[in-house]
């Protein structure tokens, strides 16, 4: 991996922005539907839909509202919500931590325990061990997100009454600190268990696979034959290149997290961007379902970025010109 390689990477993300910023605007804008009726009314007067149009932009052409739109883009400004009449960057600023909580926490999750079960079944490879938790993968891997939120519901909250239903914090509580924390800690376990289900699944799919791969060639068995314990043959030998195809996929899978998260969030009442997504779009609120929709295909596209400077780290085979 060179610097040349990294400044082209970086450079490549001026147009990857902006096709990303031209076709969210023209989806949002091209949908069926007047934003004016959804926030005016369907009983209003033409004077007053003429005014709330002017008021917004929307009374221009097309191609305007999109040059105004990506020149406010450049300078920072992500537009005014219609339905809050606040700036869309200041509401997206206010529900990010809550997002960023959930799916990082969901992203570490699956991560770990994806790559721990792959390791698991790997090293016991057609016994029972491995055929059950394979099969329990695969059951995972097949159960909608939406399904596993309700039935963590059901089965942890609603019957065992070991976690909160719904929420962020507790809105009895007033705690600070510590306190407030740990509040927060226990409402995250459901939704960022039901969300890294999939994750977790196919992490430690990835990760048998390529261990299983790597544990069969030529230098792992060089190394059992120099009297390399199995542990350190299969943790300092074989997984660090066995990791290959798992850093690849994450950086796709950040995608999928951010898509999960809108469910997870609705489902369990997370104050975060896939609630507020889905009152806007219920409202038709364009400036903010488009900022959402700008911020989350930007980091899509950035993590994408960094599995590759991480791919090439992991692999010192790997040169980019």
């Amino acid at each position: 991996m060179t610097r040349r390689y990294v400044l082209r990477r970086v450079l490549q993300l001026l147009p990857t922005t902006a096709v990303i910023l031209l076709v969210g605007f023209l989806l949002i804008h091209l949908a069926p539907g007047d934003p004016v009726l959804a926030l005016a009314g369907e009983n209003g007067d033409a004077e007053y839909y003429a005014f709330v149009r002017e008021k917004f932009g929307l009374d221009e052409s097309l191609p305007r509202q999109l040059a105004v739109y990506a020149g406010n883009v450049l300078s920072g400004d992500l537009g005014t919500s219609y339905v809050q009449g606040r700036p869309v960057a200041q509401i997206i600023a206010e529900r990010l931590p809550a997002t960023l909580l959930l799916t990082g926490t969901a992203l570490l999750l699956s991560t770990v325990v994806g790559v721990a079960v792959g390791v698991f079944t790997a090293t016991r490879r057609r016994r029972w061990p491995d055929v059950t938790v394979t099969l329990a993968t695969l059951a995972m891997y097949a159960a909608p997100v939406f399904l596993v939120g309700q039935l963590a519901i059901l089965l942890l909250a609603l019957r065992a009454g070991w976690f909160p239903v719904q929420g962020m914090t507790d809105a009895r509580s007033s705690a600070t600190g510590v306190a407030r924390a740990l509040d927060v800690g226990h409402h995250l376990v459901l939704p960022a268990l039901a969300l890294a289900s999939q994750e977790v699944a196919a992490v430690a799919r990835l990760a048998r696979v390529g261990l299983l791969d790597e544990l069969a060639r030529d230098h792992i068995r060089t190394a059992r034959a120099k009297g390399v314990g199995e542990r350190s043959v299969v943790l300092r030998h074989a997984l660090r290149r066995a990791m290959l195809p798992v850093v690849t996929v994450l950086g796709g899978r950040v995608g999928h997290l951010v898509a999960g998260a809108v469910v997870v969030e609705v489902v369990f009442g997370w104050p975060g961007l896939g609630r507020l997504l889905v009152t806007a779009m219920q409202a038709r609120d364009a400036p903010i379902v488009l900022g959402v929709f700008l911020l989350v295909a930007v980091t899509v596209v950035m993590a994408n970025l960094l599995t590759d400077l991480v791919y090439a780290w992991l692999d010192p085979r790997v040169r980019y010109g």
